[in-house]
């Protein structure tokens, strides 16, 4: 009997469950967490999506990084950081004695390397660095200094974002980006975050433990496996099964109403500056010209949109910039309206379509990165747009690999994207898609002198007066040159089983798997 027992404990510690002192139960030590999602390149100098991101700030860290469920910038592998008297360049003081999972230690250098290395291989997210870091200087080797183009009074949120993150020149090549793990000296990512990944079977499974190097407080749960699903309703299935602790983007809207009402699963509703738009290629298609974007974005009505393909569960947009942030204005409603044909028609008509010679267009979507929802929004869409007798539209779409490859060819003319914020500021929300190198890092390719020198002039500004001017300004030019057209701002949901516990998910939208626990 004593054997037997023996044999029994060690096979539970094996399989990864050990008993709670004074329970009966058995206490998980690791979540499975459940996504729709996918992973790009894993490379911070390239990958520019929500859930690659999200993976980074785990097993990663910023010199500056935010309070878990709040949008606060809080010290990360930077112990302090200042400004100089002109406001363009910042010093970071770093930790001491910090080191990669795999032991190299963790210095100036590292940050420099890592920068100088973003700027030079010019990735997706480049522009986040490049548009406002002019070099980076070494001052000791636990002091770096970035120097910048000009006064920006928000560069502790650039810092926090993903681009910024020191990666390990020991690991990684200088010279091109990494796609997949095993591209990397020693096949390993080498990771300053709380976490580091044990196993990558890409659109699969990845499994993550906890970084025994990490320097703050040690993760609560030792191992978490994230499962990739190719659609929400196998998703949902196996949370109810209970194959799954959490589920995260992205679900139904009929799954989202559901399991909302069902005792049995933890609902949380996440704060959202999530939002969705439609692009245009400005520079080389049919969309050269405004009056054609105009008259497109005036056909979109967004609450019957909203009503029947999400359940009423999104909010009507009408700015890039998301409501509740400093500086929304609904500058799309007041100049454009909904469902508007009597404008998109006579605009058409300016450019020379009528219903004998009507606008057509290819609109594209990818079908799986937003959920099983996205062809159904498409679908209405070109319904919607449509009722201009003077517009035919085409549906094509791309998984979500090529989808991003296709943006930096120009074979898509018009694309639906969504857009969570990389820095909690207005500017993050124009200057993305209407700035020169922001614009063509999305496939969007606007290039206007005069905007550009608006966001120079709002990025440079510490008076909060001029800025708001700025960006009111910005918005009702948006309605005349529509580089993009916003559609509706989302609302985001994680479902849990009943144990866990530590959900923690504040405005900026990142979910920090270390405050992540499991009830006794």
């Amino acid at each position: 009997m004593r054997k037997f027992y023996l044999f029994f404990v060690l096979l539970m510690v094996a399989t990864g469950f050990m008993f709670a002192e004074g329970t009966k139960e058995a206490v998980k030590d690791t979540l499975v967490y459940a996504t729709t999602e996918k992973i790009t390149d894993m490379d911070p100098a390239n990958a520019y999506d929500f859930h690659t991101w999200e993976l980074f700030r785990n097993i990663g860290k910023g010199l500056i990084a935010y309070k878990p469920g709040t949008a606060d910038l809080v010290p990360g592998l930077a112990t302090s950081w200042e400004a100089n008297s002109t406001g363009d360049a910042y010093t970071f003081k770093l930790r001491e004695g910090v080191k990669f999972s795999d032991g190299t230690p963790f210095t100036a250098q590292t940050v420099k390397w890592s920068i100088d290395r973003v700027m030079k291989l010019e990735g997706d997210p480049s522009w986040l660095v490049t548009d406002f870091v002019k070099s980076v200087d070494v001052v000791d080797n636990y002091t770096v200094r970035f120097n910048l183009h000009q006064p920006v009074g928000y560069f502790p949120a650039l810092a926090a974002s993903v681009p910024y993150f020191p990666m390990n020149p020991n690991a990684y090549p200088e010279d091109r980006f990494v796609k997949d793990p095993s591209e990397l000296k020693g096949g390993e990512l080498s990771a300053l975050g709380p976490y580091k990944i044990v196993s990558f079977k890409r659109d699969e499974e990845i499994v993550l433990e906890a970084n025994t190097e990490y320097y703050g407080q040690a993760p609560k749960i030792n191992r978490i496996v994230i499962r990739y699903y190719a659609d929400a309703t196998t998703m949902r299935l196996a949370l109810e099964r209970g194959e799954v602790d959490l589920v995260y983007k992205t679900l139904n809207p009929s799954d989202i109403a559901d399991l909302s009402k069902n005792p049995n699963f933890n609902t949380y509703e996440v704060p959202s500056s999530y939002i969705r738009y439609l692009c245009f290629e400005c520079s080389e298609s049919v969309f050269k010209d405004a009056r054609l974007r105009r008259a497109v974005a005036a056909l979109i009505d967004r609450k019957p949109l909203i009503d029947r393909v999400f359940l009423g569960q999104m909010e009507p947009l009408y700015s890039m910039i998301p409501r509740g942030m400093i500086y929304h204005t609904d500058a799309f409603k007041t100049e454009l309206g909904d469902g508007n044909v009597e404008l998109a028609n006579r605009l058409l008509a300016e450019a020379g379509y009528s219903e004998s010679n009507p606008l057509e267009f290819e609109l594209w979507y990818t079908p799986s990165h937003y959920g099983d929802t996205e062809v159904n929004m498409a679908e209405v869409l070109k319904a919607q747009f449509e009722k201009s007798k003077a517009v035919r539209v085409t549906l094509k779409s791309a998984e979500w690999a090529t989808y991003i490859a296709n943006m930096d060819t120009k074979q898509m003319v018009s694309f639906l994207l969504g857009w969570y914020p990389d820095y909690m500021d207005p500017d993050n929300y124009t200057a993305a898609f209407a700035g020169t190198a922001g614009s063509k890092g999305l496939g969007i390719y606007f290039s206007d002198p005069e905007w550009d020198a608006l966001f120079r002039k709002e990025q440079g500004s510490t008076d909060p007066k001029e800025r708001e001017q700025v960006f009111k300004d910005l918005q009702m030019m948006w309605t005349k040159e529509v580089p993009t057209a916003p559609i509706f701002q989302g609302k985001l949901f994680i479902f849990t089983q009943k144990n866990v516990t530590g959900v923690k998910v504040g405005t900026p939208m990142v979910l920090h798997y270390n405050t992540l626990d499991f009830t006794d």
